[in-house]
């Protein structure tokens, strides 16, 4: 192997061995909270907006799963369901605080959450005001379905309500270990790719080339964001902290990453038209945000 394809080989193996670390100790951590979040936010109508905002934002791509799983259940509101996918930011969060390599961008995970919990909570109300009889429709639904309680499911498909101690240890343990690993590699390997295009293409010439169709990027952001697979959010935030896209397009991206919580919301094929409605407006969210800031890094900064 080349000496330089190695120490490339052996930083984007430092690099992901770190943030796999970060991640693991999140996703054990947030695991033991998981369910009750869920069922909190199920069962609190009123403030349902803020509440899957705010849960959306925590580093775990479980809850937009669960949303989407309420919602095609009719237990949340299409505008509870779009805070929360807008909010979600799936590994995104650990990415940015495992970055020892530029300690200043790791403050932009500030800036990146406020922007989130803004959007989504703007989008969230003004979508349930426009489709504000739906929301009666939900409470009557739960009147009629007496609000039997619902199996949560996690990121991975997996129940997240373990009763008993070995149900407890794969919820808490060994799930948040498969899941680490696979942001791992997901890592490793974005970072491998990078790092070989730089050493074989030229740095001046990549750096050139994304310079020239910085226009396109959050539109491209936005399209990568659509990926139903956490494997979307670890593109996006890895392109940005290794500076290939910038951060408009990353925050425009990050919008729209509901991790599997789409493709939940597709496996209901009765109301194709109601699911083309929370993409569509997804994707405008995405793209509109991911302008105006880009917009206002090119001609402000």
């Amino acid at each position: 192997m080349d000496e330089q394809v190695l120490e490339v080989f052996l930083d984007s193996l430092k690099d992901s061995a770190i943030i796999f670390g970060f991640v693991l100790v999140l996703y054990v951590i947030f695991s033991f909270f998981e369910t009750k979040l869920a069922r909190a936010f199920e069962h609190s109508h009123k403030w349902s907006p803020v509440l899957g905002v705010t849960f959306g934002l925590i580093p775990q791509c479980g809850f937009s799963v669960v949303a989407a799983d309420l919602f095609n259940k009719k237990h949340i509101t299409i505008g509870t369901l779009l805070g929360v996918f807008i909010a979600t930011s799936d590994e995104a969060l650990p990415i940015f605080l495992g970055n020892v390599e530029d300690p200043k961008k790791i403050l932009m995970v500030l800036p990146l959450l406020g922007i989130k919990f803004s959007v989504g909570l703007l989008v969230a109300y003004l979508v349930d005001f426009v489709y504000h009889k739906k929301i009666k429709e939900i409470h009557d639904h739960e009147d009629d379905c007496h609000c039997e309680e619902t199996h949560h499911k996690g990121c991975c498909g997996h129940d997240i309500e373990g009763e008993e101690d070995h149900g407890k240890f794969m919820q808490n343990f060994i799930h948040p270990l498969l899941h680490s690993l696979k942001i791992f590699a997901y890592v490793f390997v974005i970072n491998f790719l990078f790092g070989i295009l730089l050493y074989y293409v030229g740095e001046d010439k990549v750096i050139a080339f994304l310079e020239y169709n910085k226009f396109l990027a959050p539109l491209f952001s936005v399209i990568v964001g659509f990926i139903p697979n956490c494997a979307s959010s670890v593109i996006i935030s890895e392109l940005y902290l290794l500076g290939g896209i910038p951060f408009g397009a990353c925050v425009g991206g990050l919008c729209v990453n509901a991790g599997l919580g789409l493709f939940v919301l597709y496996k209901n094929v009765k109301d194709v038209k109601r699911n083309l409605i929370v993409t569509a407006i997804l994707f405008a969210t995405g793209l509109i945000t991911g302008y105006v800031i880009s917009v206002f890094e090119w001609f402000v900064f």
